[in-house]
Order: structure tokens, then C-alpha cells, then sequence
């Protein structure tokens, strides 16, 4: 075994029966404190954006969903042309600051306060769903997923960045996740749930030595 490589027996999923089941309340207060910090936040971790905007070139279709979408900054990247553009976020106060955001670019997005784990549309509502640096703050992941789902449209697409274990095991990305781990995500089996859901999907290594993971994921 290289002394670089973690064993696979290591590879540990967080327990979502040891998560306080107020988690939801928790992170949306925390995201109440840094708001007005967030766009700086981004200038000091220009990676971040590199990441997230990995995403644009793949959306697909005129009907787009971000869920948590956060300060509103990716939607910035992809809005164009006669895009119809819709987001939810639990949080109020990231609502109000993408909507100001949106609102001196000029671009329209039907933005709504909501829960992931209930989204307020339709069956197969959209040609593409995308979820960035949030899943891993949900605390059921299932449910998630299979809300993501079902306002997808068959054959549409689910693009999704965030932290998972490196598919290599190199010890400097597996400790990446256990910090965001210790920090307060909840580290979560993404393969095994696009699996599970019945996605057809790519995972991509794209930073933090390969903690960093997209996914394209396809609607049978």
C-alpha cells in the first residue's frame, strides 16, 4: 500500500443518525452571518468560481433549475439569450442578495425561498437541474436527490459539484474531506445515490486533489 493512498476501509460516509436534526436551522443562520461577506469570501478563493463555473458549458435546454443558488453569482455566468431560469435557497437573506445581483445585470430569474427537500414545481419541469457546494449540506441527501429528479425532465440533466472522497484515495484529498467534514458537512455517497436513483452519470475530478468531484448526470 503506498503511504500516499488511504486503505479503502477508511472511505467513511458520514452517519446521518449522529447529525442533530436541526442541522437545516443550524447552516441557515450560519449563511445569515456571512452573507455580506460571500462575494469577498469568492475574491479570496477565486477557485471556488473556477469550480462552480465548470458547469456552464454543459447546460442544456431553455428551462434551468439551480437549487441553493447561494449569492446568485454562477447564474451571472450561464443567463443568456431566452433562458428561463429558476432558483431556490433556504436562506432569506442569500435570496435578497441575488436577486439585487440579478436585478443590475439586468437578467430575469423567477428566484423562491424553499427547502430542497420539498421543491415548489411540477413533475419534469426542467431541462436541467444544477446543485453547487450545497449537497453536502443537506441532511437527507436522498430526499434530495430524489427531488432533484423529479422536477427533471426525462433525458434532462443534473450537473452537481461538491466534496466526496478522491476515487484514487490520495491521502491529501481524503484529508480535504475529513476537515469539511470536521467543519460541518455532511460527506455523502454521491455515486452511490445518482446509482441508486437510476441516473446515468460521468464523475469528473475537478480540485482539491481530486476531492473536488462533478457530476453530469443524465434522467433515464
Amino acid at each position: 500500500m503506498n503511504l500516499l493512498t488511504v486503505k479503502p476501509e477508511k472511505i467513511i460516509y458520514t452517519d446521518v443518525n449522529e447529525i442533530d436534526s436541526g442541522i437545516t436551522q443550524k447552516v441557515d443562520k450560519e449563511y445569515d452571518r456571512i452573507a455580506k461577506f460571500y462575494d469577498l469570501a469568492l475574491l479570496i478563493l477565486p477557485f471556488w468560481k473556477t469550480w462552480i463555473s465548470k458547469v456552464v458549458p454543459f447546460v442544456r435546454g431553455k428551462r434551468v433549475l439551480e437549487v441553493s443558488f447561494g449569492n446568485g453569482y454562477l447564474m451571472t455566468q450561464y443567463a443568456e439569450g431566452d433562458l428561463e431560469i429558476y432558483g431556490i435557497d433556504c436562506n432569506k437573506r442569500m435570496l435578497e442578495i441575488a436577486s439585487r445581483k440579478l436585478t443590475l445585470k439586468s437578467i430575469n430569474a423567477n428566484l423562491s425561498l424553499a427547502d430542497v427537500e420539498k421543491l415548489p414545481y411540477p413533475d419534469q419541469s426542467f431541462d436541467t437541474v444544477i446543485n453547487t457546494m450545497s449537497f453536502s449540506e443537506y441532511h437527507n441527501g436522498d430526499k434530495a436527490m430524489s427531488e432533484m429528479k423529479r422536477v427533471l425532465k426525462k433525458g434532462g440533466t443534473l450537473l452537481m459539484i461538491d466534496f466526496d472522497y478522491p476515487a484514487c484515495r490520495n491521502l491529501v484529498g481524503y484529508w480535504i474531506v475529513k476537515i469539511r467534514e470536521k467543519m460541518g458537512d455532511i460527506i455523502k455517497d454521491v455515486n452511490g445515490l445518482l446509482k441508486k436513483h437510476g441516473f446515468d452519470y460521468s464523475d469528473i475530478p475537478i480540485g482539491g486533489y481530486g476531492s473536488v468531484h462533478f457530476f453530469i448526470a443524465r434522467k433515464r
